[in-house]
């Protein structure tokens, strides 16, 4: 049976975490919607050593609209939260873990995400704000339910891009489950696995409006 990830061992998911070196080329990682917890719903990621990089926990708590990004050690990296009483949806992410669920934030977030709405003949089903313009910071593009869409700056150049992965020779396919994000170095990669996270919530839950 084909792995998520061939490399990973119970080393490396122990002792994973996120790299703080100056990366020179774009980062492929391996996203499996699956939690490292028993009965509970999130995300786990891997870098391309096996270690682990990322993890969501937090995804089916009792507060709904918000998720938690953490590093492999289990410390809060960012704060993703639904914006109340706004058109259209929209998310806002913040910075290391906000003092309490549901409460109102003491500090501004880091980018805004927008969900863009149904238009014939466009490709882009998402917008990226950051909290000190109104210009796009970043747009998004493709299919989020296909596993084959791109994030580009305002200047039209690719920073991510999420993919389906492909099994080993012999291995049994995998399904929408387990996929991949390429993340250039221009790219924060909590950044970019926030903007995953957002995606499929937007885009694969029963009350999205359409799947893109």
């Amino acid at each position: 049976m084909t792995k998520v990830h061939p490399n990973a061992t119970e080393e490396a998911i122990t002792q994973g975490g996120v790299s703080s070196c100056v990366r020179t080329e774009s980062t492929t990682l391996t996203v499996w919607k699956k939690s490292l917890l028993f009965n509970c719903n999130g995300f786990t990621v891997f870098d391309s050593k096996g270690n682990l990089l990322f993890r969501v926990d937090n995804y089916a708590s009792d507060h709904k609209g918000e998720l938690l990004l953490m590093d492999a050690s289990g410390h809060p990296l960012l704060t993703l939260r639904r914006k109340r009483l706004s058109l259209g949806e929209q998310w806002q992410v913040f910075e290391g873990e906000l003092a309490s669920a549901g409460g109102s934030p003491t500090r501004p977030p880091k980018f805004t995400v927008r969900k863009q709405g149904a238009l014939r003949g466009s490709r882009v089903i998402a917008h990226v704000f950051s909290r000190s313009s109104k210009s796009a910071l970043y747009e998004i593009q493709g299919s989020y339910s296909k596993r084959c869409c791109a994030v580009y700056d305002d200047k039209r150049r690719k920073m991510a891009e999420i993919k389906r992965k492909e099994a080993a020779a012999g291995g049994v396919a995998f399904g929408s489950d387990v996929f991949r994000l390429i993340v250039l170095p221009e790219m924060d990669m909590a950044d970019a696995m926030a903007l995953v996270l957002l995606l499929d919530q937007m885009f694969s839950s029963r009350w999205s409006s359409y799947n893109a």
